[in-house]
Formats: C-alpha cells, sequence, structure tokens
C-alpha cells in the first residue's frame, strides 16, 4: 500500500432545515433553508463531523442571521479541531408589498444568501450577505425608435455584499428595487399594471445603466465595505439575456 491520502476538508451539503430569521421590523420570519457546511482538517478527520455540523444547525435555526454565524462556526471549528470552518445558507425571504395604486397586499419572494467563513485568525472571518431580486427593464433603444411603445422584460439583480456593521435584507432589496425601470410586484389589478407599465415606460435602462445604478448607491452606503452586483435582463424579443457585472475592487483600480 502507498501512503496514507490526507482529507483536507469534510462536511454537508444541500441539508434543509427550518429556520427563523429576523426582520427588519422585529419580527421572526418561518423559512426554509438549504445549507452546506465544511471544515478544512488536514489529516485524519473525526467520524463524528457530521454530528457536530447538524448539532451547531439545530442549536441556531431558531433564529439565524449572519450575526451568529461567527459563534456557529468557532464552535464547529473547535469541536473538529478544524483550521477553518465554512457555511452557506441559501432560503426564500418575503416581504408583503402594497400595489402601488390599489394598496392591493402581496408577499414577494426573494432569494437570499449567507455564507460565512471563519478561519485559524479572527482577521480571518469572512460574511457575504447575497440577494437576488426581480426587476423590471425597458429598453431605451426600443422606446426611441418605436413610434408607439416599447419592449420591456423581468430582470434579476444578484447583489452581494460584505460589510462593516449589520445590513438588513430589507435594505438591499430597497437598493436594487430604485434603481430599476419599475419594481416587480406578485400581485396587481388594473390601476397597478396601468401605472407600473407607465413608470417602467418613463424610465427606460439598460442592464448597464440598473448595475451603475445598484453600484453608486452600494458604494455610497456606510456600512458596505465590498460588493458585486450582476444583472440579467430575459429579453422579451430576444432568444439570448443581456447581462452587465461589476465588482467594487475593479472600480477602485479604476479610480486610482
Amino acid at each position: 500500500m502507498g501512503a496514507p491520502i490526507n482529507i483536507e476538508a469534510v462536511g454537508i451539503k444541500d441539508i434543509q432545515l427550518p429556520v427563523r430569521i429576523r426582520e427588519k421590523n422585529g419580527g421572526l420570519q418561518n423559512t426554509v433553508a438549504t445549507v452546506s457546511m465544511q471544515a478544512r482538517m488536514p489529516g485524519a478527520y473525526r467520524e463524528s463531523c457530521v454530528t457536530v455540523f447538524t448539532t451547531a444547525l439545530n442549536k441556531y435555526m431558531d433564529e439565524m442571521s449572519v450575526t451568529i454565524f461567527s459563534n456557529l462556526l468557532e464552535e464547529v471549528k473547535g469541536a473538529l479541531k478544524a483550521e477553518s470552518a465554512s457555511i452557506i445558507m441559501s432560503f426564500p425571504y418575503f416581504i408583503e408589498k402594497k400595489a402601488p395604486v390599489t394598496g392591493t397586499r402581496s408577499l414577494m419572494e426573494y432569494n437570499c444568501t449567507f455564507t460565512g467563513t471563519v478561519g485559524s485568525e479572527k482577521e480571518e472571518e469572512d460574511f457575504i450577505l447575497s440577494v437576488l431580486v426581480p426587476v423590471t427593464t425597458l429598453c431605451p433603444c426600443s422606446k426611441e425608435i418605436s413610434a408607439a411603445g416599447a419592449h420591456n422584460q423581468r430582470a434579476e439583480v444578484s447583489l452581494n455584499v460584505k460589510f462593516s456593521k449589520f445590513i438588513w435584507v430589507e435594505e438591499l432589496i430597497d437598493m436594487i428595487e430604485a434603481s430599476a425601470s419599475c419594481p416587480v410586484y406578485a400581485l396587481l389589478k388594473r390601476p397597478d399594471e396601468k401605472y407600473v407599465t407607465e413608470q417602467a415606460y418613463n424610465n427606460p435602462m439598460f442592464v448597464e445603466d440598473v448595475v451603475r445604478k445598484v453600484a453608486v448607491s452600494a458604494l455610497a452606503h456606510p456600512d458596505i465595505t465590498w460588493f458585486s452586483v450582476g444583472v440579467e435582463s430575459f429579453e422579451s424579443i430576444h432568444k439570448h439575456s443581456a447581462y452587465a457585472y461589476v465588482d467594487s475592487e475593479d472600480l477602485r483600480c479604476q479610480g486610482e
């Protein structure tokens, strides 16, 4: 036999469990999260690693947030004598929205992800909050060349941020929706449909425009230390999608 092969990382992937997420209004929202965890452990690893992961998750699932990830990962890292521990937790997050004219209430679903890593030193902590937000974009070219109307489409904005102070998911969603031609709603009545159609028509944007507006808002936020934002527009008159992306590190390099 040859030399034994050391396994450097072990973990669990795509485990689903009910969690409660702290809301900006002070409440707790029940949702179902998909979680993957990993620990880097050069050399032999313990057979009980899965137990350590699931025990830590069960301990904190009643109030899950990025603010407790440090404690959760430190417990996992200590129990396994690991060099580092990381977690990715994705979940649907619901916000009640009112239709712009009739005030009809409905729940909008947003996909959110918490990503965290704790290394051997305190300064090696790394946490990212991500949101995926549907919006409407209306093509400026189509509006300019058409005698009547312009093509619009649903788009998705993916925003990832690192932060110095806690940031609410709701803050990022508001930032994104304010940067598009128009927000998307789960339920609209006829007066609302007229309003959002005209709002988009009066606010045409390419995906590049949306990316720039989100980037400007993120750069102005005092607690965001890094971000990346991508926008994909599912074109209504083309087979392809339109896409734009920017990373704050690239923006800083351009400014130097």
